[in-house]
């Protein structure tokens, strides 16, 4: 991955990928050069934090509440324009004029993800970002692949595919909110799923006794101790670990609610708060390891992207438990904050070009479909 901020020559392969993702911490934001045959090539990258008040209104949206149609539009509207503003960002430092990009990839921001019942729902307002930035925007990626029956997550396989591709087993794991790995072994389809909780426990733990929006690098799980009884009841209470792929989750399963009614149900002594963030950060690596080895025991080396990544004591937890190597995919080349911003960008281009850009064997979709919809400037 180039980095280097250069000015563009034509205008047919520059792409922008903006993501805001479970963690409702912020939005990434790329700008990207997309030519075949080649790395992605960064022009300019942009993060912005998401602000207290919309990201309580995001949170808040992911349960039923009162006159949540009418809050989720301005919320959808409030989030575009938080995603132009990353757009006039990105612009501004890479010298670049609207008409030289030929699209956004907007992911929105996930409220609803119920595959089994056939819908899921990024709150976005695509239409509104076109009219803000002059530019293309692509956005609700994940539906067609749910109509053509699959999970419509994770989405990020086959772009890490052509990226990370490796000549022995490799695991790429991406550490939001929720934690999704990618699996290449050569001369094998590519696989992916959600593996469970990555930072929304950590967070909102975190949140509620410290005050505190994340764990900064562990340091407060650092000062606890997991309590082993604790982690095995939280797996084995939960069906959803044991379920083969594909598979994907959200907030939907796991919240705060879930982890309440086990520490309740919790038949062994009363662990301290310091104690219960030592033990939800091992429950994030415990379940990327056992997903990886039962899925793909020959993994020779992690790397991890995502807003986990730079949480050094998660990190040190994901080497504990998976006893590989474990890098951040700044090693590979890609700063692991611009990974996923950089795979909306790839499927934008992917559906402008109308490539099918989904895996059946990833979402379990009837077939491979082209995804996103098309909101012209």
């Amino acid at each position: 991955m180039n980095a280097t901020q250069t000015t563009p020559h034509g205008n047919a392969t520059l792409y922008i990928g903006l993501m805001s993702g479970t963690s409702v911490d912020g939005v990434d934001g790329v700008l990207v050069r997309l030519d075949a045959d080649q790395p992605p090539h960064v022009l300019a990258s942009a993060s912005l934090d998401m602000p207290e008040n919309l990201r309580r209104e995001l949170l808040a949206l992911n349960v039923s509440g009162d006159d949540e149609l009418a809050r989720a539009a301005l919320a959808a509207n409030a989030l575009a324009r938080l995603y132009a503003d990353a757009v006039a960002a990105l612009l501004r430092k890479a010298g670049v004029q609207p008409g030289d990009v030929k699209a956004i990839g907007a992911h929105g921001q996930t409220v609803r993800h119920r595959p089994d019942s056939g819908y899921t729902i990024q709150l976005n307002a695509p239409a509104l970002l076109a009219e803000l930035s002059g530019i293309d925007v692509i956005a609700d990626f994940r539906s067609r692949d749910v109509a053509a029956g699959g999970q419509g997550a994770p989405l990020v396989p086959p772009f890490h595919a052509a990226i990370f591709g490796a000549q022995h087993g490799r695991a790429v794991l991406n550490l939001g909110g929720i934690a999704n790995v990618t699996l290449l072994s050569p001369g094998q389809p590519v696989r992916g799923f959600d593996t469970g909780p990555a930072n929304v426990f950590l967070d909102g733990w975190c949140q509620r006794h410290l005050g505190q929006p994340y764990d900064a690098d562990g340091r407060w799980a650092a000062t606890g101790k997991v309590s082993a009884p604790l982690l095995e009841q939280l797996i084995a209470s939960e069906p959803w670990f044991a379920l083969p792929p594909p598979k994907s989750t959200g907030r939907d399963l796991f919240n705060m609610q879930w982890l309440d009614e086990r520490l309740r149900a919790f038949d062994g002594p009363k662990p301290a708060p310091q104690d219960v963030q030592a033990t939800l950060q091992r429950l994030t690596a415990r379940t990327v390891a056992n997903a990886i080895d039962a899925a793909a025991a020959a993994t020779q080396e992690v790397f991890v992207c995502g807003g986990g990544a730079r949480n050094a004591g998660l990190m040190r937890e994901l080497a504990y438990c998976l006893q590989r190597p474990v890098q951040p995919t700044d090693a590979l080349g890609v700063p692991a904050q611009q990974v996923e911003a950089l795979a909306f960008a790839w499927l934008a281009q992917a559906f402008v070009e109308r490539r099918p850009a989904g895996l059946p064997a990833v979402t379990g979709a009837r077939g491979a479909r082209i995804l996103g919809a098309l909101y012209p400037a």
